[in-house]
């Protein structure tokens, strides 16, 4: 997440709390870092470094202020880990005014709070839990039916609705292992090795190097693999230019499927622009999860089409090139093509 330098200050000299959480003030003098809301006198402007989580503070070699205690769980936290709770409870959405009174807040500012906190407002984070537990059900039973309500569903049709766009393929092929479904596939070579490029009528749902048949055939053990195939050669053709000239590809279409935070994650490093990389601390904090920089990067390692979501964009605090499922060489020659 790129910050702006003036908005940040300006919440600083605010001291604007609902700017809490989205980043910390480091004062090089001093050596600490703070919330933007922090009581203490304000630092010089010259003196100020902005970070986008304490993790990145402190790597830059700054401690946390014992004043207002930036990396401890706030009320609004303690406020939104309840609701969290409450909502997984429950099974399905609850009001909004009924969350709200419960922590205390009027129900604005508490949807405000709680979709910063997690990227989602409470609805849309109970609808993707349900999602979620739609997917595992389908998997284990194996009846679309029984699976969408025992996944909280009132009835099919909500949770067609619910899931439309997040499951890629249909619910009854997921349930199935792929069976019925129909993927096209071919391993091209392109300047940074021998390239897997597999897809959906839907879009584009494998994308890997140094991969084949095999790889698809674990991913999807019941589905009709067809290689090569005039629905594809399009397709094919945009992917390659995509690895081999790096620009704007968002017109590719993509079938892939995760829980609600990968796919936050996802959306993230699609947002990163080619030339332009990201820490783990950073990709985190722009899902609204600071402290889970373990958690975002485990989300960006489970991404299946290289490239076009651009993991390889993500990279340690420090400058190091941290990991990369494909090898570094090969994350490194692609942050080259597009630095240029």
């Amino acid at each position: 997440m790129t910050l702006d330098l003036d908005e940040c200050w300006t919440a600083v000299m605010a001291r604007d709390r609902a700017f809490d959480g989205r980043f910390v003030t480091g004062v090089l003098t001093t050596g600490i870092y703070c919330r933007p809301s922090c009581a203490a006198r304000h630092p010089r402007r010259e003196n100020v470094r902005f970070y986008a989580a304490g993790a990145e503070a402190r790597e830059a070699g700054l401690r946390p202020c014992r004043r207002c205690l930036p990396d401890d769980v706030s009320r609004d936290e303690r406020a939104v880990l309840s609701a969290i709770a409450a909502i997984k409870a429950a099974g399905q959405p609850l009001a909004l005014t009924a969350l709200a009174d419960e922590a205390g807040y009027s129900p604005t500012h508490f949807q405000r709070m709680f979709t910063r906190h997690t990227g989602l407002s409470p609805a849309a984070y109970a609808r993707a839990l349900m999602a979620e537990r739609a997917a595992d059900a389908l998997t284990d039973e194996g009846q679309v039916t029984g699976a969408i309500y025992a996944a909280g569903y009132s009835a099919p049709s909500r949770f067609y609705e619910g899931t439309r766009g997040r499951l890629g393929m249909t619910p009854s092929v997921w349930a199935g292992g792929g069976k019925g479904a129909t993927i096209h596939w071919a391993v091209v070579d392109t300047s940074l090795g021998r390239m897997l490029v597999a897809a959906t009528d839907r879009g584009v749902c494998r994308l890997s190097f140094g991969e084949g048949r095999e790889a698809l055939e674990q991913r999807f053990p019941k589905a009709e693999l067809v290689e090569g195939g005039a629905s594809l050669e399009g397709l094919l053709a945009d992917v390659i230019a995509a690895v081999e000239a790096p620009g704007d590809f968002s017109h590719i279409p993509l079938d892939v499927k995760g829980t609600a935070f990968q796919e936050a994650v996802w959306r993230e490093l699609q947002r990163i622009p080619p030339g332009e990389t990201r820490s783990y601390a950073q990709l985190a904090a722009a899902v609204g999860r600071p402290r889970a920089v373990r958690a975002a990067g485990s989300a960006n390692g489970a991404n299946n089409v290289a490239v076009l979501i651009p993991c390889h964009r993500v990279i340690n605090s420090g400058g190091g090139l941290g990991g990369y499922a494909y090898g570094l060489d090969i994350k490194r020659k692609l942050l080259e093509k597009e630095a240029k």
